[in-house]
């Protein structure tokens, strides 16, 4: 490890304080002095030449599910093309540790149906070589990596240990199951585990439709389990609560008021997804003042927020609104250039825009957004107009909706170019409310939240908000135009310091004397996020869809420089970050 000095930048250093000229200068892995500009100097050092770039904290990304891929990747990508150089796995209550050797599949397609990761390629490449949580810290310990890793002891995999298919349905645990549950939720965080995660979103199933276990638990159980997590002295509570996907709309209050007792009982930080449920827009704010009072009385309850529009990506590769129909079933394996040529007969078409009693429920959610559906065919959309959507060109056309998407999604396929990409559309289910992302931006600056919920690593088919950091950047602080931007120095607090915090990683997310040298050097001006693209990469030639960018101009993690203009310099400085 050589010393490393960034020198010339505009350092934005994560406390929120304002922008200045500084030098930093990197020994041993941490910031050793942060000097005035042209000022350091350390002989035998390298130089990173950061004039007229930004010079900030790595960027910690609190949700993942990364939980298979790093046991095979050393990249973790695409956060770590995002400027995140620390990532917390184990969200939502599934993941793989504790493992029964019996249990592999069963947790592989728990997985598979909450995050849309392909099976077949965690069957793959996930090597099983533990059966406990600290074996599997352990074991990820073994590998070398670009960025680090922190794990949370999810719920369902516990829940399934010790009650196996008891655990999956509505079962209460008896008092010997959750005396033993907590053992292995006391053990997992004493070996490092940095928190609990649990899951009560009954949408949320694998892929033969079981719900995740622990989403019936009852409150008995839930403190059961955050005693042990307390009992530690370290460690939170990470909740998906009901009623987040809008199923019932009682429900987000409800978890609030459970949350509140939860750690008032136990002590337990509690955080837990807050998103605006576009059946009723406004809710959010009803939430957000229920956990303030529960503050106010002594809880400590920390709302988790999405920094752009939840949605999904939407195309005959992908996710697409036809997808359930017989004829379109019939022609879902070919190759994608034989399968445009057979979408656009005209008597296929027919018959596939004719089925529409074959829809599932998600299908119909789906169309219920055209209201807040765009075409990608100019690169990214942030905040469009609402005459832009897809429900207002067929009003304007006279069309029916559904067959307007079709052909769309036809002419977009067919632009595509020799690649085989796609042309996509981007359906967006709740933050963009009256033609604008006002309601989100007033969630993230709002002092108890956290910005996350980009979920990298999962959704494979669907989406890709890992590039989260980058879109807070591009969008939010520079180029935004129909609202209120966000200052630069509020932003990078928002990617850095408030995530880091919430996890208690005291070490990393400012840049200060004695803190770890996780750095971002930054082209705000030429920081452009990609198109989305599906490539083939994981395990068994599985697809995923990516997003890169454009603009990082060098990453550095303990103070090694791991990306360098967008490419991997191949070093490894990751490591398990243990609570």
């Amino acid at each position: 490890m050589s010393d490393l000095i960034i020198r010339n930048g505009t350092l934005v250093d994560g406390t929120g304080a304002p922008p200045r000229a500084a030098d930093v200068v990197i020994v041993g892995g941490r910031v050793h002095e942060i000097a005035a500009p042209g000022r350091a100097a350390r002989e035998g050092a390298q130089v990173l030449d950061a004039t007229d770039r930004l010079v900030t904290p790595g960027f910690v990304d609190a949700h993942t599910h990364y939980d298979g891929q790093a046991t095979w990747d050393p990249e973790l990508a695409p956060s770590s093309w995002h400027g995140v150089t620390t990532v917390v796995m184990g969200n939502c209550g599934v993941g793989f540790a504790p493992a029964r050797p019996d249990r592999h599949a069963f947790l592989i397609e728990l997985m598979e149906g909450v995050e849309d990761i392909p099976g077949t390629a965690l069957a793959d490449g996930i090597t099983w070589r533990w059966e406990s949580f600290p074996e599997y810290l352990d074991e990820l310990d073994r590998l070398p990596r670009a960025i680090d890793v922190a794990a949370q002891v999810p719920h369902g995999a516990v829940r399934a240990y010790v009650m196996d298919m008891r655990g999956t349905h509505e079962h209460h645990a008896t008092g010997e199951d959750l005396a033993r549950m907590a053992a292995i939720v006391r053990e997992g965080i004493g070996a490092g585990g940095v928190g609990f995660s649990t899951n009560r979103l009954p949408l949320h199933t694998s892929i033969h439709g079981d719900p995740v276990p622990g989403t019936f638990a009852n409150e008995a159980e839930l403190m059961a389990l955050a005693r042990a997590v307390r009992e530690t002295g370290k460690g939170l509570v990470q909740s998906v609560p009901a009623g987040a996907m809008g199923e019932d709309p009682e429900a987000p209050l409800r978890e609030v008021e459970l949350y509140r007792r939860l750690s008032l009982e136990t002590g337990c930080v509690v955080t837990f997804t807050l998103v605006q449920v576009q059946t009723n827009p406004d809710q959010w704010r009803q939430v957000l003042a229920a956990a303030e009072r529960a503050n106010e009385q002594g809880a400590r309850l920390v709302p988790q927020v999405a920094g752009r529009p939840a949605g999904l990506l939407m195309s005959w590769d992908t996710f697409n609104p036809f997808m359930t129909r017989p004829a379109y079933g019939a022609l879902a394996g070919l190759p994608l250039r034989e399968r445009l040529a057979k979408l656009r007969e005209p008597a296929v078409r027919r018959a596939i825009l004719s089925e529409g009693a074959h829809d599932a429920v998600g299908m119909a959610m789906m169309r219920n957004s055209y209201d807040t559906t765009f075409p990608l065919d100019r690169g990214p959309v942030y905040e469009p107009e609402p005459e832009q959507s897809l429900a207002a060109r067929a009003r304007r056309e006279g069309k029916d909706v559904d067959a307007l998407a079709y052909d769309l999604m036809c002419d977009l396929g067919s632009q595509a170019g020799d690649d085989g990409q796609p042309g996509f559309l981007h359906v967006w289910f709740s933050g963009y409310k009256g033609g604008n992302l006002d309601d989100i931006g007033e969630m993230m600056r709002h002092p108890r939240t956290v910005v996350g919920l980009a979920d990298g690593g999962a959704h494979c088919s669907m989406l890709c908000d890992a590039s989260l950091p980058t879109y807070v950047l591009e969008h939010w602080v520079r180029d935004r135009s129909r609202g209120p931007r966000i200052p630069v120095e509020e932003a990078v607090r928002m990617l850095s310091k408030d995530p880091a915090d919430l996890y208690g990683f005291g070490d990393r997310g400012t840049l200060e004397v004695g803190r770890r040298a996780d750095v971002n050097v930054i082209d705000l001006a030429g920081l452009r996020l990609h198109t989305p693209e599906i490539v083939r990469d994981l395990p068994t030639g599985a697809p995923r869809v990516v997003q890169r960018a454009d603009g990082f101009d060098a990453t550095v993690v303990a103070g090694e420089i791991t990306w360098r203009a967008g490419r991997a310099t191949g070093a490894r400085p990751g490591r398990v970050v243990r609570s």
